[in-house]
């Protein structure tokens, strides 16, 4: 008997140091975005390394310039926030992080500036 409850203590002992007490925000990448966002310092470097190698400037939808991003900043919205198992989800074979989401959600609040 005495086995066994220490067995137990053990074992519960385990499960609490093992459990971890920081909220989802603290553990998260959606880390608020404060700064103004701009397309040249925050949203390129995002759309080159996720999008322009099939949205490249001679592809069938091109997306490598800010007039090409800032006009079809909705589809963009649209295509990045789908869920995983979405045949349009982009980018295809992978997904942004939620933090580079929210850089192309703000960038439209903050009214599309390039600079």
């Amino acid at each position: 008997m005495r086995k066994l409850a220490y067995l137990l203590t053990i074992s519960a002992g385990s499960i609490l140091i093992s459990c971890e007490s920081r909220t989802y925000e603290e553990i998260s990448d959606n880390t608020p975005i404060t700064l103004p966002v701009k397309y040249i310092t925050d949203v390129k470097p995002i759309m080159d390394n996720n999008c322009n190698a099939c949205h490249s400037a001679t592809s069938f939808k091109p997306l490598a310039t800010y007039d090409q991003v800032k006009n079809n900043i909705d589809g963009i919205l649209d295509r990045i926030q789908r869920s995983d198992n979405d045949p349009g989800k982009m980018p295809k074979g992978g997904s942004l992080s939620t933090t580079q989401i929210n850089i192309f959600i703000k960038w439209k609040a903050d009214g599309l500036a390039e600079n």
